[in-house]
């Protein structure tokens, strides 16, 4: 799967983000080993602290049916800035895949880094 097909999967997931607050749909596509592909959208809640971000839903769901060997990320906001994972999410991802590649996409462009980079400290026992 191509870096663009992977965001593009990411960009269809937001459209199903329910974001009665913030008004920032992002939209998550999590590549497992084999080419297994999870998505996920934000899902806000009145009570914030309930909120669970797009790539922490695709986890979630890659992890309750068996898939922890985590290749790369998509994750699309349409906003100005790139989407990157939020710092919960960061710390979520590297408890399984610490050197996998995070692709932070908006509208037409992309960056890609190593949640290694943008999470340098992971806390770990």
């Amino acid at each position: 799967m191509t870096d663009r097909e992977l965001i593009n999967l990411a960009k269809e997931a937001s459209k199903n983000a329910y974001v009665p607050y913030s008004r920032f749909p992002v939209g998550a596509a999590l590549e497992c080993r084999g080419g297994i592909v999870f998505t996920g959208c934000n899902i806000e809640n009145a009570a914030l602290g309930s909120t669970i971000c797009a790539e922490r839903t695709a986890a979630c769901k890659a992890i309750s049916e068996g898939h922890r060997d985590f290749v790369r990320i998509a994750v699309y906001g349409e906003g100005e800035g790139y989407c990157y994972p939020c710092g919960a999410c960061r710390q979520f991802l590297a408890e399984f895949a610490p050197e996998m590649e995070v692709l932070s996409a908006k509208k037409d462009r992309y960056v890609s880094n190593k949640l290694s980079e943008l999470l340098p400290h992971t806390f770990n026992f």
